[in-house]
């Protein structure tokens, strides 16, 4: 039988089972081991605000189309970061380049069950690295949005650059933006993720509850700002601070995922005045610009190779590895006690 997560409901979770289904032609079975958990995007599934659940996305037009739900209850499979082991290969795929193998260890993108059924071109090169654990494949994806906001952000070495939201994918920003030849002000409002993102290679924190951000960064710049911020909380009052933050021209990458309307979002204020850049980051796709060196893809790839150097810890960044028959309870946690959870992983 497999198992697979799925919300019935606005903060309801159960896990089902079915039978499972026989292998097609050119599909790869993999049996999970572990399944990150995406603190922001499965949340608003979770919480009932994604904007599927109550408009239509028209992937011709690039448009939201009022009237009709894209996704209902219930949504089964959500999430995107998976490591498990391969148990049986379509036969024709059988010494297909780059393919893993029966017995080998791979990650993908098969959502929170207990076995993907996975088309062969999604896994080719999905190997797990020599000498990476397991539990550091689960942040394949979360590791490349984190990449795609800094590709976007075009840092240069010695410049100033703020980072809002220090959760799983702000921390990973922060590293990798250190790696870039940043100097990093990590904000955040809990002190817990300020003191972790010091030990990520952050220069300077601030709490965005108690702190004047911007004001404090712009003292520190002599004035000027910094050259580039990074949202990823997903708040919009945090983006709106961003935008004040940078300086003339500056650029402001917006990675996270905002729902609703953009209550305590300015944009007649310093954004206007001081001519800001404002571009946004999303796993669908690289910076148009790097697009023909670039693919999501390799941003994935690169991240695991990074974390198999020992570059970017990962491991330390799992606070809950949490049986799956207990998902009701880490989806709880996640959205009711944000400060005692980083990354949270489930386990079949």
């Amino acid at each position: 039988m497999e198992r697979v997560v799925q919300f019935t409901g606005p903060r309801q979770v159960e896990v089902a089972e079915h039978a499972s289904a026989p292998l097609p032609a050119g599909h790869l079975r993999v049996r999970t081991r572990y399944s990150g958990v995406s603190a922001g995007t499965e949340l608003t599934a979770y919480r009932g605000t994604n904007p599927y659940l109550t408009r239509t996305w028209d992937a011709e037009a690039r448009m939201f189309r009022e009237g009709a739900a894209g996704m209902e209850y219930p949504v089964a499979g959500w999430g995107y970061s998976e490591v498990g082991e391969v148990t049986e290969v379509s036969p024709e795929l059988a010494g297909t380049p780059g393919l893993p193998a029966v017995g080998d260890l791979a990650w993908g993108i098969w959502g929170h069950r207990s076995e993907g059924i996975v088309p062969a071109e999604r896994m080719i090169g999905h190997t797990l690295p020599a000498g990476l654990a397991p539990l550091a494949g689960t942040f394949a994806r979360v590791g490349a949005i984190a990449h795609n906001a800094v590709l976007a952000s075009d840092i240069h070495v010695g410049e100033d650059v703020a980072i809002f939201g220090q959760g799983v994918i702000g921390l990973l920003a922060t590293r990798l933006a250190q790696l870039n030849g940043a100097r990093v002000t990590a904000v955040d409002a809990l002190d817990g993720r300020l003191a972790t993102a010091r030990a990520y290679g952050a220069s300077t924190t601030l709490n965005a509850r108690t702190d004047a951000v911007a004001e404090a960064i712009r003292a520190a710049t002599d004035g000027r700002g910094a050259d580039v911020a990074i949202e990823i909380s997903g708040v919009y009052p945090a983006l709106h601070e961003a935008l004040r933050c940078v300086t003339v021209g500056g650029r402001v990458v917006a990675s996270g995922f905002y729902q609703g309307d953009g209550a305590g979002l300015r944009l007649g204020d310093e954004f206007h005045h001081n001519r800001v850049q404002l571009v946004c980051s999303q796993i669908g796709g690289v910076p148009p610009q790097l697009s023909g060196r670039w693919s999501v893809e390799r941003l994935q790839r690169t991240f695991l190779a990074l974390a198999a150097q020992g570059l970017v810890d990962v491991e330390s960044l799992v606070t809950h590895v949490v049986p799956v028959a207990q998902a009701a309870d880490a989806y709880t946690l996640l959205d009711e006690r944000p400060a005692d959870a980083l990354q949270l992983v489930l386990e079949f």
